[in-house]
């Protein structure tokens, strides 16, 4: 869908068969030292949910700049009128090459390494159970160091698990997001995957 100096990415979405409106959402925002990716899903479909979602993506392009655990408190204090949204959120550091990402709730976040080495070829976030916007839990982000290449995928629970089996690195994030909506969408949920690609450290 679009790149930037830091990530080239691409998202890909569809709501719950028979709504106009998606309660799954994304943001990818500049901040000063790098970008803020994250996935959105508001609780159950349709237009209360797309509502919780965009309250959630306003707040958190407004303060792109915070911690992520900064963002999903001022989110989580928000929110409480809404039905609440689970999330992940990480950002990409263009100062050290490093990610640090957060999950609430069940968007499933991995990072597939573009030369492994000798290293693990893919990290998986450890979602925490809660809604933010009604009860989060003690919040625990994780950093990563990253190279060019690397790449990572967010998605909610309308997208089928086991969807990284098998993703083909070489092809753009933009096939990656369209192959796994089409391959894994469940049709009984709102659906949304983002793909990001970390390009390097900028000049």
């Amino acid at each position: 869908m679009s790149d930037s100096p830091l990530l080239d990415w691409s998202v890909a979405g569809a709501p719950f068969p028979g709504e106009v409106e998606s309660g799954d959402g994304y943001v990818v925002v500049d901040r000063p030292d790098g970008m803020l990716v994250g996935v959105i899903d508001g609780l159950g479909h349709g237009r209360e949910a797309s509502k919780a979602t965009r309250e959630a993506i306003a707040t958190l392009t407004a303060h792109a700049g915070d911690p992520v655990t900064s963002l999903v408190q001022r989110c989580h204090a928000c929110l409480g009128v809404t039905r609440g949204v689970v999330m992940t959120l990480a950002t990409w550091s263009a100062v050290d090459s490093t990610m640090t990402w957060l999950a609430v709730g069940n968007v499933e976040g991995m990072l597939l390494r573009a030369r492994p080495g000798a290293g693990r070829t893919r990290e998986s976030i450890v979602p925490r159970a809660g809604v933010v916007g009604y009860e989060i839990p003690a919040l625990r982000p994780a950093a990563h160091p990253v190279a060019a290449g690397d790449t990572l995928i967010l998605a909610t629970d309308g997208i089928a698990g086991g969807f990284g089996d098998g993703v083909a690195l070489e092809a753009s994030p933009r096939e990656i997001a369209e192959g796994l909506l089409a391959g894994y969408g469940k049709r009984t949920d709102d659906a949304l995957v983002l793909v990001a690609r970390y390009r390097g450290r900028r000049a």
